[in-house]
């Protein structure tokens, strides 16, 4: 018999999410919901991420005070979000803002809620023009400067690589500087050399500078560094916008 459990899941999400978020052997499902830090990390197959995060938004609705699930989620919908069709792109970044608020909210001294709460709000930004730029502008600056301080390591330097990223993107009248995105993004390399996000953002910052046979240098770089197996899904995304990117620079 199929119990509750899993018919709330067919009810409230796709077969397929219904699939990731439970384990099965050869005679069916067991009922024992997935590890969902499992699911999240084969997040390339979007159903996986979809069950990953359903089971964070369960656990955290049960327990608003259940930092990991708030953080996570924040993280899981930030990545959906930007695999997301136009129509429900702008719903999963603001369920991730506050997700992220949630996580801050709950444990204020720690990085992860206020990175990824930053991080959706920047995603956010970014694709829906300049009124939502400039309504978040300066709570996403707040919020990496935050895990600046209380962590700047942070995973591999990902606030700086961040704050890289806004002063690139945000307009000099605002605030925005190439020089300061491109202090911040060298800053991140110090702690992972092969990051391919942040070798993408300079590449993108020294365009911008036109400083274009350093942004070429930049991209092969970026092609030529390992896969790092924790960020396999976003190392290839970015190796293949480097791929694009070089041979417009090349013309």
């Amino acid at each position: 018999m199929i119990s509750c459990i899993l018919l709330f899941y067919l009810a409230h999400c796709g077969v397929e999410e219904a699939r990731a978020a439970f384990v099965s052997d050869s005679r069916g499902f067991r009922l024992q919901p997935a590890d969902p830090d499992q699911l999240y990390a084969r997040r390339e197959h979007l159903a996986n991420a979809r069950a990953a995060e359903r089971i964070w938004a369960d656990r955290l609705a049960r327990d608003p005070k259940d930092f990991a699930s708030a953080w996570k989620l924040a993280r899981a919908r930030y990545w959906l979000g930007g695999h997301a069709t136009d129509q429900d792109r702008k719903a999963l970044y603001e369920a991730g803002i506050a997700a992220g608020r949630a996580a801050v909210a709950v444990s204020p001294n720690k990085p992860e809620g206020h990175f990824w709460l930053a991080a959706n709000m920047g995603a956010l930004a970014e694709s829906f023009g300049m009124r939502q730029g400039l309504k978040y502008r300066g709570e996403i600056k707040d919020e990496l400067e935050t895990v600046l301080t209380i962590d700047p390591a942070f995973q591999q330097g990902s606030a700086d690589r961040a704050l890289g990223r806004w002063y690139n993107k945000v307009p000099g009248l605002f605030g925005g500087s190439n020089r300061k995105s491109e202090e911040h993004l060298r800053k991140a390399l110090t702690y992972n050399p092969n990051s391919t996000a942040t070798l993408y953002f300079l590449a993108e910052t020294l365009v911008a500078m036109n400083r274009r046979d350093e942004a070429r240098a930049t991209l092969q770089k970026l092609l030529d560094v390992p896969v790092d197996p924790q960020w396999a899904p976003e190392d290839r995304e970015f190796k293949s916008k480097a791929e694009r990117l070089l041979q417009t620079l090349r013309r």
